[in-house]
């Protein structure tokens, strides 16, 4: 029911806007980045709606705080150290910080949409002005603290994670108008059949290459020293530590995505002739783009796996509990045969993801795919469902070990 209401509110328009020239308007922008964030707001932003922003101010947020934990002592110590009470002030933190920045992107959408109008001439705006623009900004605001709210709730009371689900249910919405618009181009001539069987097959293999790649992990084996303690003997088992192939996540094409089409986007706004030469260059046919967005993946991949995952803090640990690799000696050595293990996955993590990322554009260039099959969406998709589906199963064991609990008697218990 949640999920509905995060739905319905993607229909609702800010109050003094044309919905239907607003859509017009974005027909013809789908490569620029209001065409990502669109995305990621399930439509919302292509006819203004009170859900415009989506969840992406959040997600900043959260990414925000996140690199600052790595520079800043203080917010260490608040993860760290404070516990539970630090982690809540760490979320408050967040939430602040996806009030402003929801503000102003609400703010530049504001002044951005003024001078906007439908390919055919109608004004996206009745009658433009600071009312227009404080009525924008507080309604935007309001649909992303609302959109927020509803995340934690689905968290806190449903299974899996609010947020990458009100994501997920926004990208899953829009397949089934790609689909029907992919079977009317066959009604039309302009999809062979044979191609149409073709893509299909493709669809399957890729979805079947995503999930085969998340899963993958190097296990590194790590051996636990034997102690004495008092007669009894403790320790000397064998574990492994999971390095997953794409540990950065999706995080690495969101970014390479919007730092490519900020010049598309400033490019729509201005009307400088340099600037839209220079758009045009990066534009998400040409070979220039996808190079440049393949590096871009390549170096956000190394760059967000270096902050999220520290090699000298795993190796620490390791120490701490008197474990160690075969072969390999606690501390220094540990840490840099990490590092180096690390850093040989990611670089096929990379390239997977960016191979996923560059599918789009082979498809429409090569088929006339009608719609943008792979990219983000599509490991967000994967990636969500998947870990949506382990909370399901580890919500059903629970049930069943609790079930089983109650129907033994336990010695000592009336």
């Amino acid at each position: 029911m949640l999920l509905a209401t995060c739905r319905v509110g993607i229909h609702i328009p800010v109050p003094g806007v044309d919905s239907q020239a607003m859509s017009d308007f974005f027909a013809s922008m789908k490569s620029t980045l209001f065409g990502l964030f669109d995305m990621f707001a399930g439509g919302g932003l292509s006819n203004l709606s009170i859900f415009a922003l989506g969840i992406m101010p959040y997600i900043s947020a959260s990414i925000i705080i996140q690199l600052l934990t790595v520079v800043s002592p203080e917010l260490k110590r608040l993860s760290k150290e404070e516990g539970a009470a630090g982690r809540k002030k760490i979320t408050q933190y967040t939430r602040y910080g996806t009030v402003l920045i929801a503000a102003i992107q609400g703010f530049g959408i504001a002044i951005g949409i003024e001078n906007m109008s439908s390919p055919t001439g109608v004004p996206v705006v009745m009658a433009a002005g600071w009312a227009f623009r404080a009525t924008t900004i507080m309604t935007l605001v309001s649909g992303t603290v609302l959109l927020m709210w509803l995340g934690e709730q689905i968290t806190e009371y449903g299974i899996g994670n609010g947020i990458s689900l009100i994501i997920f249910a926004g990208i899953v919405a829009q397949l089934p108008g790609a689909i029907i618009n992919t079977f009317r181009l066959m009604g039309a001539g302009q999809i062979s059949l044979f191609v149409a069987l073709l893509l299909a097959i493709l669809v399957a293999g890729v979805l079947v290459f995503i999930v085969f790649m998340e899963r993958g992990q190097r296990r590194i084996p790590i051996q636990y020293a034997k102690r004495m303690l008092g007669r009894k003997m403790y320790g000397g088992q064998t574990t492994h530590l999971p390095l997953k192939i794409n540990t950065a996540g999706v995080i690495p094409p969101i970014f390479a995505s919007s730092i490519l089409m900020f010049p598309a986007t400033l490019a729509t706004f201005s009307q400088s002739d340099w600037l839209s030469r220079f758009s045009a260059m990066f534009d998400p046919s040409t070979v220039l783009y996808n190079v440049v967005f393949v590096a871009l993946i390549i170096f956000f991949c190394y760059f967000y796996t270096a902050i999220i995952f520290d090699p000298k803090d795993i190796a620490e640990n390791i120490r701490k509990q008197g474990g160690f690799i075969p072969g390999i000696r606690p501390g220094l050595r540990t840490r840099e045969y990490i590092d180096k293990v690390l850093t040989r996955i990611t670089l096929w993590g990379s390239l997977y993801i960016s191979a996923i990322c560059v599918l789009p554009m082979v498809l429409i260039s090569q088929f006339n795919v009608p719609f943008y099959f792979g990219g983000t969406g599509v490991l967000i998709a994967v990636v969500v469902a998947m870990d949506t589906m382990s909370k399901v199963d580890s919500y059903l064991i629970t049930h069943q070990y609790e079930g089983l609990m109650q129907k033994t008697r336990i010695k000592g218990r009336r």
